[in-house]
């Protein structure tokens, strides 16, 4: 009995402790027991009691890195091209007979042995001191920009003063400072620069330019038009000139006409070399342009019947209409020559800021072409002011206005040159025309041009021609066929355009 109850009791006691631990504890199998003996199971494992900690404190967020300024290096002092403000025509009357004899001088200059050169990577400004200095003194003396006898090892001013005056008849930057391109033109041997004088002065002798109180000059080495009123430069102008295969011809004409807002005709040679390829790469090319195409009668043909594939397109005139993205811009200088290139404005107004300024077809684009044509306009009929050219710009349709009287404009071909004032002045030598082998192509076209003269001159003396001399090109014996016939089209590779 004592047995059985304390057995229950057992069974009571150990039921109620295992009730309450199922919510947190797996059960085991609480069967009666036999032997009347227990031995429980190991104690589960209890979870760790949760330890307390004490906050931690809330790190801010680091701040960004700052970000680093991007360096943006200023463009390389502009060195080469620049316009000088001299008032003195680069081209006069005298201009031919005066680089001749500068040519003569320079050219015993180089045969006493020259001047000398200067270190490369030379660099001398004021302040400097040590035998360059004194080298730099007598290669300015060589050419007279330094009065003869000014010695010493220190760049003082006078000797800063040389320097730019020697920079100004170079086309330089008037910095005062012996590098880069100014160390480069004074390394020119003095044979080159005597050569420069001998061929410069050929070229002038072959041309017959009728100076008048008002006339315009274009020297293409220079990049520069100048407007000339009583032997003073009234005006210089920033230009663009050929590329050196395209280059630009040396030309004599008579300014006649402004157009206002042109139309352009695209030249054959530019259609078939650079219109039909971008067509067969982008179809759209030209309407984008606003270049129509018309046939023979005028009227409008679509782009997308015309097989880009072959040069059917050249049977086709192709004109650009008038607007801010016409080639020529807004405004053309009509001059009537036998090479057709002339004067215009540009949307491409970027390449004013170069330093060579050799990007066009052959024609010569004019910075601030509307004050030129202002200038050209003067006592023409009614008011043709920069403001009264604006407004009929804005307008937007095409206006020709012709000149009250006509403007003589030669663009000539100077690398070495004096100007009334004495001065010799060089310039880079771009289309290569005063090398050896050029020199000689020259030297035969100019006998040419003299045998034909002569024949020319003994005809109208005696009324014949003399045996195996040219064909005269007017008076008795002409024929109608020009002393230099023109350049086939194919030849002239789309050049002389805009």
């Amino acid at each position: 009995m004592r047995n059985r109850v304390s057995a229950a009791v057992l069974l009571l006691t150990l039921a109620a402790p295992s009730a309450m631990a199922q919510a947190t504890a797996p059960a085991f199998d609480a069967k009666p027991l036999e032997s009347g003996s227990f031995t429980p199971p190991a104690a589960q494992p209890s979870a760790p009691a949760p330890t307390t900690t004490a906050p931690q404190a809330v790190q801010p967020e680091a701040a960004p890195a700052p970000k680093k300024k991007k360096v943006v290096k200023a463009p390389p002092p502009r060195e080469r091209g620049v316009i000088t403000d001299d008032p003195t025509p680069s081209f006069s009357a005298d201009t031919a007979r005066l680089t001749a004899e500068a040519a003569q001088r320079y050219r015993a200059i180089a045969e006493r042995g020259g001047w000398p050169a200067l270190p490369v990577g030379t660099r001398l400004s004021l302040g400097a001191k040590g035998p360059a200095v004194a080298l730099l003194r007598e290669r300015l003396m060589a050419e007279g920009d330094l009065e003869p006898g000014a010695a010493g090892k220190t760049f003082d001013k006078p000797l800063q003063d040389a320097v730019k005056r020697y920079q100004q008849r170079n086309g330089l930057a008037r910095s005062g400072t012996v590098a880069g391109a100014t160390l480069a033109a004074m390394n020119i041997p003095a044979d080159v620069r005597a050569r420069q004088l001998e061929q410069s002065a050929l070229r002038l002798n072959d041309r017959t330019f009728g100076f008048g109180p008002r006339y315009v000059v274009v020297n293409i080495p220079s990049a520069s038009v100048e407007a000339i009123e009583n032997g003073t430069v009234t005006r210089r102008y920033v230009a663009v000139v050929g590329k050196p295969e395209n280059a630009s011809p040396t030309v004599e004409a008579k300014i006649g006409t402004v157009n206002i807002n042109p139309t352009w005709t695209l030249p054959t040679s530019i259609i078939k070399n650079e219109i039909i390829p971008k067509m067969r790469k982008d179809p759209g090319y030209l309407a984008r342009s606003n270049i129509r195409i018309l046939d023979r009668s005028g009227n409008t043909v679509a782009p997308g019947s015309i097989d880009w594939n072959g040069n059917n397109a050249v049977n086709y005139t192709l004109r650009q209409d008038s607007g801010a993205r016409n080639a020529l811009g807004q405004i053309r200088i009509d001059m009537p020559n036998r090479d057709a290139v002339y004067m215009h404005d540009t949307p491409s107004k970027k390449y004013f800021a170069a330093q060579d300024r050799f990007y066009s077809h052959g024609c010569v684009r004019v910075q601030d072409v509307r004050s030129f044509a202002a200038w050209l306009l003067e006592g023409t009929a009614g008011v043709w002011d920069k403001p009264a050219i604006d407004a009929a710009i804005a307008i937007g349709e095409r206006k020709d206005v012709r000149l009250a009287k006509s403007v003589p404009v030669a663009w000539v071909y100077m690398t070495g040159y004096v100007t009334d004032d004495g001065k010799v002045h060089f310039r880079d030598d771009v289309y290569s025309l005063d090398t050896g082998q050029a020199a000689q192509v020259a030297a035969s076209k100019r006998q040419m041009r003299q045998a034909a003269r002569e024949a020319q001159r003994i005809t109208e003396a005696t009324g014949s021609v003399p045996p195996g001399a040219p064909m005269p090109t007017a008076g008795p014996g002409a024929t109608g066929q020009m002393i230099d016939p023109p350049v086939p089209e194919n030849g002239r590779r789309g050049w002389l355009w805009w």
